[in-house]
């Protein structure tokens, strides 16, 4: 049996068990989410078109996960004019699973509990003789020479002499007259 729903401005033709990424959804892992509008459901010989939605008829799904999509680069640029802007993004992507298509009237299975696995708890037992660990000894620092200055003034580099004048050729001409 399929169905094909509209959620997130998209239509999607999903199946049971069918793994979907959509638009981003409320709620957390492991939720149920339901969508109300399915546009068309049938099998291989039975359709149901919906005008425009078929009414009662609705698609559960279970929330797998949200996460951020694939990175895509926004550029700006005017010709000529030096303008250059680049800019990245990453849209919210839900990942949920199909686990039932309903028709109108049906209602969905019982969803059997996950198992979550125990964590066996470790007890601490107090005032246990133990060796005590001494702290590690600190190295000596290898780079002592290369200290950095203190004050700015210090850490700026000398002064460059200026370049004596050179001549213009006009006053050139007026000192050999001389």
């Amino acid at each position: 049996m399929f169905a094909v729903i509209k959620t997130g401005g998209k239509q999607y033709k999903v199946a049971k068990n069918d793994v979907l990424i959509l638009e981003r959804l409320d709620g957390e892992e492991g939720e149920t989410v339901s969508f109300g509008e399915v546009l068309m459901m049938g099998s291989d010989d039975n359709v149901t078109i919906g005008e425009p939605m078929i009414a009662g008829a609705q698609v559960t799904a279970e929330l797998l996960e949200t996460r951020k999509g694939k990175k895509i680069t926004v550029f700006k640029m005017k010709r000529r004019k030096g303008y250059r802007r680049t800019k990245g993004h990453r849209q919210f992507e839900t990942v949920v699973r199909i686990t039932d298509i309903l028709a109108k009237g049906e209602k969905p299975t019982a969803k059997k509990p996950a198992v979550k696995k125990a964590t066996p708890k470790v007890e601490v037992k107090a005032e246990t003789p133990k060796a005590e660990a001494k702290p590690a000894a600190k190295k000596p620092a290898a780079k002592a020479a290369t200290k950095k200055p203190a004050t700015k003034a210090a850490a700026k580099p000398a002064a460059k002499k200026a370049a004596p004048k050179k001549a213009t050729p006009k006053k050139a001409a007026a000192k050999k007259e001389d």
